[in-house]
């Protein structure tokens, strides 16, 4: 029997962080639920082990159910049967298991029949069933959109809803249509007040529609006619089960098979406000991005733990000319990259999830009493880490699992072309992860902002003051040093004082600060265990070529270059 998440000891040592006492605390109220609910925990140490429960089913099912069933329903795919979705029968199986091990819900409150779970191992478990079958997180995990419910929502909308995702109700998030993809201000699905029936009918067409079939949908509309920006927007909860939207077809993908990706055409179908109008796009739709951002990092991770497992697996069992290609250092040394780059982005998603947990719990608090000033003043320091580290991650992560996917079939060699491995369908599936809920660049766009008011220099100095033990110091220098060219390139760039400049450069100041970060973190883990000294020195080599190479291409490059660029329109 596999068991993904006990056979990674990676992800128990993230669980157990530090910073963790503070979240569970928190989120469990001083425990004060223990009172109130019957599977509340008692203290810190109670909180762990039924997160550490709860994930060791996680990862049998993962290992057991949903990694055997993974070829199968890449093979099959999801179809359309009278305007709705039919999974493929392995999706069935996987979706009927994870429900009666009672794993939807589980970052939702215990009065919503949720597990109340903070959003760490939430994230832990996205990336466990992510290694599994990239493509069925897509449905299970967007259990995630439940949040934005849970946040903005009336409290008779909550207790309608909310409930039922943690019985196993799916959920959708419908938002980009066939002429408004990245750019969502363009969406014209309407939204209109039915008088006689008192309630608002949606009509129109949504494409690229991830789970499009799910049982409970949020919708972003235009509710103020004659509008034609974010402003005229809002968020809507369409319930399948009133009917009125029929699946026009699922598209026909490259990766992720298993999810269905829809064309959906609403017809007078009624649905429910949510919040208030006109902040459909500029409040709510912005929330539940950064909550897929961070699932689609979870994802990126749980693809990269793949590759490197399998990639390593047959590296070790393939002979060539008498002995194991892993013996040969061209491929021992990819396969090192992979567990280092694998690491780094690993320690980078739990850091972003530990500072969404502080400010999203804080943020809950708030509705239920006045925060202390000091309680405020912590909210907003992590909600301002949240808000640039969650581009940051799903920027960085979703390359990496792409690079590491690349790896894993360049290693199967010829093998890895074909369909008898699993490396074929992983190198499919990673490929969306740089592109869906916001491309790379669009990323970088986000995180931009984190670079130029110096809130990532801000946050690499707190990891800089950190102590080390002696033996790390030498790995810390070369950090420092790093730093200073990241901080001398930033000037280059901002003394220019042209934004089409900053614009050219952006990426590589957002990967150079995003790589230092990296490698701090790593070395931050390496000083608590030593298994991860191995990974950090390897990241922090690699780091020092990429933050050097980008640096000396800011040193020379000019404001005059940028014409050499240009192509003619």
């Amino acid at each position: 029997m596999a068991n993904f998440y006990t056979d990674n000891k990676e992800l128990r040592f993230h669980l157990n962080h530090p910073l963790m006492k503070e979240i569970v605390r928190l989120k469990e109220r001083n425990f004060s639920f223990k009172d109130e609910f019957q599977f509340a925990p008692m203290d810190y140490e109670d909180a762990i082990d039924s997160y550490d429960r709860v994930l060791e089913i996680v990862g049998e099912v993962s290992g057991d159910i949903i990694a055997p069933n993974a070829e199968s329903i890449d093979a099959e795919g999801p179809q359309v049967v009278d305007g709705h979705v039919v999974y493929a029968r392995g999706t069935e199986e996987n979706i009927k298991a994870l429900n009666q091990a009672g794993l939807m819900g589980m970052s939702l409150p215990y009065k919503y029949e949720g597990l109340n779970f903070p959003i760490v191992p939430y994230i832990m478990a996205a990336d466990i069933v992510s290694r599994a079958d990239a493509g069925f997180v897509n449905i299970w995990g967007l259990q995630d959109c439940a949040e934005t419910i849970n946040e903005f929502a009336s409290k008779e909308q909550k207790e309608k809803y909310l409930p039922r995702v943690c019985k196993g109700d799916t959920m959708a998030m419908d938002l980009t249509e066939p002429d408004a993809g990245s750019d969502l201000q363009a969406v014209q699905l309407k939204a209109t007040w039915d008088e006689k029936k008192n309630k608002w009918l949606l009509n129109g067409v949504k494409r690229f529609i991830t789970n499009g079939d799910g049982d409970i949908s949020l919708v972003l509309a235009r509710s103020e006619q004659g509008t034609k920006d974010g402003r005229g927007l809002s968020m809507f909860i369409y319930d399948k089960q009133h009917g009125g939207v029929k699946v026009r077809r699922i598209e026909h993908k490259m990766g992720i098979i298993g999810s269905p990706t829809c064309e959906l055409v609403f017809k007078d179908a009624p649905a429910e406000l949510v919040g208030s109008r006109k902040l459909g796009l500029i409040k709510y739709v912005m929330s539940l991005m950064n909550g897929a951002r961070l699932g689609i990092a979870a994802q990126s991770v749980g693809l990269c733990e793949a590759a490197y497992r399998e990639a390593i697996e047959y590296a070790k069992e393939r002979m060539q000319f008498g002995k194991a290609i892993i013996r040969f250092p061209a491929v021992y040394e990819m396969i090192s990259m992979m567990k280092a780059k694998l690491d780094a982005s690993r320690t980078l998603l739990y850091e972003t999830a530990r500072f969404v947990d502080m400010y999203k719990t804080y943020q809950h608090i708030s509705e239920e009493r006045q925060l202390e000033k000091e309680e405020r003043a912590e909210m907003k320091h992590y909600q301002r880490l949240a808000d640039i580290f969650t581009p940051l991650v799903k920027g960085m992560a979703s390359e990496f699992s792409n690079q590491l996917a690349y790896d894993a079939v360049q290693i199967h060699g010829g093998s890895g072309f074909m369909k008898d491995y699993p490396v074929e369908r992983i190198y499919r599936d990673a490929r969306i992860t740089s592109i869906y809920e916001g491309t790379t660049q669009l990323q970088v766009v986000a995180a931009i902002r984190g670079i130029t008011t110096g809130q990532f220099l801000k946050q690499i100095r707190v990891y800089e003051a950190e102590k080390v033990s002696p033996q790390l110091e030498y790995l810390k220098r070369s950090l420092i040093i790093l730093t200073d060219d990241f901080e001398q390139a930033l000037k280059k760039v901002v003394s220019a004082d042209d934004n089409e400049f900053l614009d050219f450069h952006a990426r590589r100041l957002v990967e150079m600060a995003g790589h230092i970060i990296m490698s701090y973190l790593l070395l931050l883990d390496a000083n608590r265990e030593e298994s991860f000294l191995r990974s950090a020195k390897n990241y922090i080599n690699f780091a020092k070529s990429q933050v050097k190479a980008s640096a000396e291409y800011i040193r020379v490059s000019e404001l005059s270059d940028l014409g050499e660029y240009k192509f003619e329109l």
